[in-house]
């Protein structure tokens, strides 16, 4: 009865919205959303009266924003939300994934074999059936490429909170909660890959030749993504009870990089000015995953963050960036992607460039020494040790603390350089 009570009261709003030519014509769920919103309205609330309750919305409109009611919906929806039981198709009509991803909406395939996160916002708290934590989906391609982060992370970082790596017991404990996060920082990373390669001002990128697939799909994610990438991952977190500030914060982090690829890249497509506070800025966030999840491992095992541990890392990680952009230099022109080297040369020229990285390589090897003597001295071993193998692994010929750097030689001419590649 007393749904049917408020289906009448609907129905007699709508009636006199007509009348009152407040009616959308031929729009039934505007209409439809407009009649329960003046039934809420004129309900009785306290001593608020019709006026002041206008006055109300009035001032408070312009901060709702479709951001803040995404994230009220998430809010929401931590005691419980309920699931779509409508199967998500590619344009095939093949069934890609049974449920949503969060409040992304449908899960798209957009090649590559991963299942890329769906922007589009349009559920609302009330309409999933399932807990939160079963929502924020991954593709199998960003898992596998996480697979080899993780593989690095474990070997590497283990050892600073006294774990050993071939321990099965301690790796699995811990790997669901660690895959997962990494897993969706890749998924989010591959559409940031693929918003760089879509037509800017003119300027198209190929990927690696063929025109980019699905532009219109991606496209689409493109502002949402850019305005807040991890609130699913936070939101997950949080319910639970993983999240703490500085993770917050190198998530911030992660958003902010992501923006200075996108400016930089852009930036190299059309011949803008670039400044190196940028480029700097961006090589140190790169590394904001494991910094993620570095300090999701201390919040997993109940520990105290180690300060001395994490300086001495940023650093490392540091290296390891630049010495993986200096390996990865050719293929990073081709894709447009992120590297220093490439970022140098725009600012300094050609053959002034390598030197002044060669700089900012000798200051960081530098800082990296003096904080290498703050460690236990069995961890510096290990860690020297892991280094070793990790170049030897990679098949690098350049890495901190392992000898001389090798820089490749510059590619003045990039869009030449890319459209010689094409042509094989």
């Amino acid at each position: 009865m007393e749904e049917l009570r408020k289906l009448e009261q609907v129905q007699r709003m709508l009636q006199f919205m007509e009348l009152r030519g407040v009616a959308i014509p031929s729009n039934g769920d505007s209409n439809r959303f407009l009649a329960n919103l003046i039934l809420l309205m004129i309900q009785p609330c306290g001593e608020l009266d019709l006026d002041k309750k206008r006055s109300l919305v009035s001032e408070h409109m312009s901060k709702i924003s479709t951001a803040f009611l995404d994230d009220a919906s998430i809010w929401l929806s931590r005691e419980g939300i309920t699931e779509v039981t409508e199967e998500v198709k590619d344009k095939d009509n093949r069934c890609c994934m049974p449920a949503r991803c969060a409040s992304l909406g449908p899960c798209q395939n957009l090649g590559d074999n991963s299942l890329q996160l769906d922007y589009d916002s349009r559920l609302h708290a009330g309409s999933l059936e399932t807990d939160f934590e079963d929502m924020a989906l991954v593709g199998l391609d960003a898992m596998q490429r996480a697979n080899s982060t993780l593989e690095d992370f474990c070997r590497s970082y283990f050892m600073f909170h006294e774990m050993e790596v071939n321990r099965l017991p301690s790796l699995f404990k811990y790997l669901p909660v660690l895959s997962f996060t990494e897993s969706f920082i890749y998924q989010l990373d591959s559409l940031n890959e693929k918003i760089l390669r879509q037509p800017t001002s003119g300027v198209t990128v190929s990927e690696r030749g063929h025109k980019p697939r699905n532009e219109r799909l991606i496209t689409k994610f493109t502002d949402p993504f850019k305005s807040n990438p991890f609130w699913p991952l936070v939101g997950l977190l949080e319910h639970r009870g993983l999240l703490t500030e500085r993770i917050r914060e190198e998530f911030r982090c992660g958003e902010e990089y992501w923006a200075l690829e996108r400016k930089l890249c852009c930036a190299l497509m059309s011949k803008a000015e670039i400044s190196v506070e940028d480029v700097m800025r961006a090589i140190h966030l790169k590394s904001f995953d494991y910094r993620v999840l570095n300090l999701l491992l201390y919040h997993l095992r109940g520990e105290k963050v180690n300060d001395v541990h994490m300086e001495f890392l940023s650093v490392s990680e540091f290296l390891v960036e630049v010495s993986d952009d200096l390996f990865d230099y050719e293929d990073d022109v081709i894709e447009n992607s992120f590297n220093v080297l490439r970022m140098f040369v725009r600012i300094y020229g050609a053959s002034k460039a390598p030197v002044m990285l060669a700089k900012y390589i000798t200051e960081a090897e530098q800082k990296y020494d003096c904080l290498l003597k703050t460690l236990d001295p069995q961890l510096s071993s290990n860690y020297q040790k892991r280094c070793e193998e990790a170049t030897k692994e990679g098949g690098k010929i350049s890495g901190h603390r392992l000898g001389a750097w090798s820089i490749p030689p510059v590619i003045v001419d990039e869009e030449l350089y890319r459209s010689n590649f094409a042509k094989f």
